[in-house]
């Protein structure tokens, strides 16, 4: 099977400002002889200031969230066709801080990505399990669980991707073995081919959780592994350049 082209997103979560749009300027024009597609996902408020500093580069702008409805009394919230006015191509769905913070279930994630498919985004859907659960001997299980349950039948026919980011790595310099990785990762790739067939043999698995420079390289050329969902090292340009040249 041709490996997916591989996918590195930035997920900037509740930072950045007007000036922040200079890191992403600065990341599109270090992209030559990347192979990769990048993406950044600036908070809401910067989406359409960042598709407009990044237009007609390289790097694709995304979102973090989205309301299943595509408009209505829903205050505080955007729908996905807002972030496709915006400029944004992807967006981040079922992120684990969103699955903790505000209750989100797999139900809710799989709504979304039918909102997402319907107004043109690419979803990038995020599973994982928590410490507890890995050490309970659960994190396969649980992990191809999310995989059923939140992503739709639709996405047979559609560009999607699943990032898998064990919750208890997010920002704490905690790492998963490259053998635990490539395991989950092997098992998400079964799922998906299970699930989606073609759509899913070539949809690429990102990992997320303490991706740095320093470890960029290692956890990119493990098997099953299609790109990287990066959080805090997506928020200065050298520090991601050095993860995308990893690939």
């Amino acid at each position: 099977m041709t490996r997916p082209t591989p996918l590195i997103a930035g997920n900037w979560k509740m930072n950045g400002s007007g000036a922040a749009l200079a890191e992403a300027r600065a990341v599109a024009d270090g992209l030559a002889g990347v192979t990769a597609r990048v993406a950044i996902c600036p908070p809401a408020v910067l989406v359409s200031r960042a598709a407009d500093a990044l237009a007609g580069g390289p790097v694709e702008v995304g979102g973090q969230d989205i309301h299943p409805k595509a408009s209505g009394a829903h205050t505080g919230d955007i729908s996905a066709e807002m972030l496709v006015d915006a400029g944004a191509t992807l967006v981040i769905l079922g992120h684990s801080e969103r699955r903790a913070d505000h209750g989100e279930t797999d139900a809710d994630v799989a709504e979304k990505v039918r909102a997402a498919l319907r107004a043109g985004l690419e979803p990038i859907v995020c599973v994982g399990e928590t410490l507890a659960q890995r050490e309970a001997g659960d994190a396969l299980k649980v992990v191809t669980g999310q995989v059923r349950a939140s992503l739709p039948p639709e996405l047979a026919d559609a560009a999607f991707s699943v990032a898998y980011e064990p919750v208890w790595a997010i920002g704490t310099g905690l790492t998963p073995t490259t053998p635990q990785i490539e395991d989950v990762h092997h098992a998400i790739r079964t799922t998906l081919t299970h699930m989606f067939g073609p759509a899913g043999e070539k949809a690429p698995i990102l990992y997320g959780g303490s991706v740095k420079p320093s470890n960029a390289a290692e956890i990119l050329n493990a098997a099953e592994v299609g790109g990287a969902l990066v959080g805090g090292a997506s928020l200065k340009a050298e520090d991601f350049l050095g993860i995308i040249r990893a690939v």
